[in-house]
């Protein structure tokens, strides 16, 4: 499994949300290019960028900073957050990033999402973020009636390649993920690269997700825990590699 640092841009700074709240949040770094590097110094291949302006706003809010995160760090970048424009999406395939992450607009207007990847392939993602099993969207703002197994599945068959998934309820509680939903997700579109998000907040939780056995999780985020030291990325990099 690949680990991916989390980063989550608010007003130019690293954040963490507790479960999604704005008005929860912890101010890590004012620098998110540094620790984009401190990441990278410490192993990491991949990066995982979030702006929450963005989401909370619709549009995203902090492009010219991913651009020079990606410039700087030369590391694999995917970015959501507030993608819901044609423009928007082109801005940020212009400044490099690996893969750009539709979420709310994936289950809005699947013909948006149709487009993007025809124009982009494996560069675009889909962002399923669901608690009880069920589609958040908005910033986790609003809850919809759609499973997350039936958009995952819709959204394969129009050839989306990565989907990260994440449960809202065990996000930045440090509690691990909820494995069981983990592995519904990935038993409902083995062909498509399942990133998890969610609670992975120990060495211990990558070893339980591997442990699930589905080949096509390939990857999980790891957040809070790296900024509030329960777990370094050396060591959660070290589980996600052994057998």
């Amino acid at each position: 499994m690949v680990i991916l640092p989390a980063i989550d841009l608010m007003d130019n700074c690293c954040v963490r949300l507790r479960q999604g709240k704005a008005d929860q949040r912890t101010v890590y770094s004012d620098n998110p290019v540094a620790q984009a590097l401190q990441f990278k110094a410490d192993g990491a291949t991949q990066l995982h960028v979030v702006d929450l302006d963005g989401a909370f706003a619709g549009e995203p809010k902090h492009t010219a900073l991913i651009a020079e995160i990606v410039r700087q760090s030369g590391l694999s970048v995917e970015v959501g957050g507030g993608l819901r424009t044609d423009d928007a999406v082109a801005a940020l395939m212009d400044a490099g990033v690996a893969r750009a992450i539709i979420g709310t607009r994936a289950l809005e207007d699947i013909d948006a999402l149709t487009r993007w990847v025809a124009q982009y392939g494996e560069r675009i993602a889909v962002g399923i973020d669901a608690r009880n099993g069920f589609v958040q969207t908005k910033g986790w703002v609003e809850t919809s009636t759609v499973k997350a197994t039936d958009l995952a599945r819709k959204v394969a068959a129009i050839g989306v390649k990565t989907i990260i998934y994440t449960d809202t309820a065990t996000d930045g509680m440090l509690g691990g993920t909820n494995l069981q939903a983990m592995k519904e997700m990935a038993e409902a579109v083995p062909e498509v690269n399942i990133i998890a998000s969610g609670g992975v907040s120990l060495p211990q939780h990558v070893a339980d997700l591997k442990a699930l056995g589905c080949a096509n999780l390939w990857g999980a985020i790891v957040g809070k825990a790296l900024y509030e030291g329960t777990a370094t990325l050396p060591e959660m990099i070290a589980a996600s590699t052994s057998n």
